[in-house]
């Protein structure tokens, strides 16, 4: 019998299915647990991931929220055989070095990393790939640096790339580029450090947001994947995260007709 340990959001929803689990389901310490079972959406979801990975044990999402990409359906399904039958996805987060006004902040992605401009004024950005410059100067609303994982998100939203999971990809996409005006953005193999560089702290500040958590006044950003972290998300075999992603690339194909 697996043992689980339940997490739940405070919203309805979330409150809702949690009711109904606890009464079927023993709650174990997470010590004792083989199996996190998260209820919730998916910024819930990240924030969960991100909160309980030293504990190195597999995570089951439950969609309490609007999208629920990285979550499962929420299902009155056996929620035992449903994890007896899972597929699991492993994810490699970015791992993000800010430099800031005030010191260095360490922080981890799995979906994305957010530059945005701060104030009326465009961002003025420099973009390094191993300290080669690839991008002199990108002015306009921002950027964003996604993982293959998050590049359904808000990557694709402003006409970012899908990347299949095991593209070993990483995207960067500019966000309402004014200069130069036609630039796409780039795909790079997840073996790079990417560096990007405010060009104008005092008259142009810019915010950097990795999935939900925002930090303001930066100088600049060092970006990479980390392979020794793994997060490992359990799916239902007719609904797992790579097959959603498929989905989401042969739409686009279709609308680009």
């Amino acid at each position: 019998m697996n043992k689980f340990f339940f997490t739940f959001d405070t919203t309805k929803k979330a409150q809702i299915l949690k009711k109904k689990l606890i009464k079927k389901y023993k709650n174990y310490p997470l010590s004792k647990a083989e199996t996190i079972i998260v209820g919730g959406g998916d910024g819930f979801m990240l924030q969960t991931l991100k909160k309980f990975v030293k504990y190195k044990k597999p995570f089951f999402g439950i969609n309490c929220g609007t999208f629920g990409f990285l979550l499962n359906q929420n299902s009155e399904t056996n929620l035992e055989k449903r994890i007896k039958y899972s597929k699991k996805i492993e994810l490699n987060p970015l791992e993000i070095k800010i430099n800031k006004k005030d010191g260095i902040k360490k922080l981890l992605a799995i979906n994305e990393l957010s530059l945005f401009r701060q104030s009326k004024q465009t961002a003025s950005l420099q973009i390094k790939l191993n300290n080669k410059t690839i991008l002199k100067k990108l002015i306009g609303d921002g950027l964003i640096v996604s993982t293959p994982a998050g590049s359904t998100a808000y990557n694709l939203s402003v006409s970012g790339p899908i990347l299949s999971l095991d593209s070993n990809k990483i995207a960067i996409t500019p966000i309402s580029p004014f200069r130069p005006r036609r630039w796409k953005g780039k795909t790079v193999t997840n073996i790079n450090l990417i560096k990007i560089l405010n060009l104008n702290i005092k008259k142009r500040p810019v915010a950097a947001v990795a999935d939900n958590i925002e930090t303001r006044d930066i100088k600049s950003v060092s970006i990479k994947i980390n392979k020794k972290i793994k997060f490992n998300l359990l799916y239902d075999k007719n609904r797992s995260l790579e097959k959603r992603i498929k989905s989401e690339q042969l739409k686009k194909k279709i609308n680009e007709y």
